[in-house]
């Protein structure tokens, strides 16, 4: 039996993900054996309220087809407010995307707190979905 190769698309997925909450859940779902696309890289920040636009501008001209970007809830800071630092650049980050020619649906934005591993999952099972409909990244340089 001879093994062909797939042409199907497989998009690499950068999560940029606050410590506390996001990064400890993708450890809940992994410590858990919980089943998750492996198309998911993290970045770890410390909160939330860390993550630029520029981060994900980057991120996006440097090879990865979505980004993901994911902290506490509302309320539920280790820094106070740092996440709605991050809730109030969103619109922001929005319209450099579109400056830039890039669809705002390469970047998808959650809540996900230490104990919820399976919503992780689930969200990256259907960012995965959607980057599959939108195929590869069109930006991304040359090589990458």
């Amino acid at each position: 039996m001879v093994m062909t190769e797939s042409k199907e698309f497989n998009p690499y997925i950068l999560g940029i993900c606050c410590n506390w909450c996001t990064y400890a859940g993708a450890d809940q779902a992994g410590t858990s054996r919980m089943q998750r696309p492996a198309n998911l890289r993290i970045m770890r920040v410390m909160c939330g309220g860390r993550i630029e636009p520029q981060f994900v501008l980057d991120a996006l001209m440097n090879g990865a087809d979505g980004v993901l970007v994911s902290h506490c809830h509302p309320g539920d800071c280790h820094y106070v407010e740092g996440n709605l630092k991050t809730i109030r650049k969103i619109p922001m980050l929005h319209l450099y995307l579109k400056q830039f020619g890039i669809n705002p649906k390469r970047v998808k934005y959650s809540f996900v707190s230490a104990s919820e591993g399976a919503e992780l999952t689930e969200i990256v099972e259907e960012f995965v979905h959607e980057l599959k409909e939108l195929g590869p990244n069109p930006i991304k340089k040359e090589g990458k």
